[in-house]
């Protein structure tokens, strides 16, 4: 296979490492990471597979060591770095939600606002993006780079931080609220621009995307399957809170019809037992890997 036609794909290694390789997984590849290797492999001659940490990707995808990789935006707003946005993927290594960039400060410190932080130390990973925040305002503050454990560093090492959060929980663990959010970050999937005007590589990263996010799609939703007598349809119907309208199909019984439907997980407690009292009959509830919208 000649290198035009093998797509050089970097893998976030770190927190979101074990997440990544999930919904690969779910998305139809497997990729075995071995513990010491930076080169995991995976089940498409097509692909070749780098372990990157997050906070460098953009800049190799921009140089285009790699083809492509995820990150977030976050780290692509502090290099600066000029890539192909190709899609949003609204996973973290906790939950399926956005990961929000804060500004901290210690519960009983008088700071209120950024203002209130005019000639302090602010520490934080996200150095350059911090800076030009604080700068934006005209506030004057000193940004220091944070090597990790940032948040036990106010107030004896800094005077608030700039951290990331997805639930809030460890900043009050160690007792620091937030005064403002910096910015909203999820990963993305990114293309250095010279690889995504080639063709091949195009459609190769394209078809990533649409089956990463068919998989993140499936997440908490499931399908259903059932039978209705034709003068039950319309009641059955306006139970179901449906992904879209429902497929019906006419049965070998000109009175019956078939359904299917896809709904969130949550709602089946409650909904598969209203189709019951509406009529319908010969309920399946039935697994989702991929949904295409």
């Amino acid at each position: 296979m000649s290198e035009t036609n093998k797509l050089k794909l970097g893998i976030p290694k770190g927190s979101l490492q074990d997440a990544t390789i999930a919904l690969f997984e779910r998305a139809g590849w497997r990729i075995f990471a071995n513990g010491r290797s930076y080169f995991p492999s995976i089940d498409d001659t097509e692909i070749e597979c780098m372990l990157v940490r997050a906070q460098e990707m953009a800049r190799y995808v921009e140089h285009g060591a790699l083809d492509a990789g995820l990150t977030g935006n976050d780290w692509v707003l502090e290099n600066e770095t000029d890539v192909e946005f190709v899609t949003s993927l609204t996973y973290s290594k906790q939950s399926r939600q956005k990961v929000k960039w804060v500004l901290a400060v210690p519960e009983d410190s008088p700071f209120q606002k950024p203002e209130d932080l005019a000639g302090k130390i602010i520490a934080t990973e996200l150095v350059e993006f911090t800076k030009r925040y604080f700068a934006g305002k005209n506030i004057p503050v000193t940004v220091e780079f944070s090597w990790g454990a940032t948040e036990v560093k106010p107030p004896t090492l800094a005077d608030a931080i700039v951290e990331v959060t997805e639930t809030g929980s460890s900043l009050r663990a160690n007792r620091l609220r937030i005064i403002e959010t910096l910015m909203e970050s999820e990963t993305q999937l990114i293309a250095n621009k010279s690889a995504y005007k080639d063709e091949w590589k195009r459609k190769k990263i394209d078809n990533i995307s649409l089956m990463l996010n068919a998989a993140i799609a499936a997440q908490g939703r499931v399908g259903l399957m059932l039978n209705a007598r034709k003068a039950d349809l319309q009641t059955v119907i306006g139970v179901l809170p449906a992904l879209n309208s429902p497929t019906v199909s006419q049965l070998s019984d000109v009175e019956w019809v078939a359904l299917n439907t896809i709904l969130d997980e949550a709602l089946v407690r409650e909904v598969i037992p209203k189709l019951k009292a509406a009529g319908a009959t010969g309920i399946v509830e039935y697994p989702l890997s991929k949904v295409v919208l």
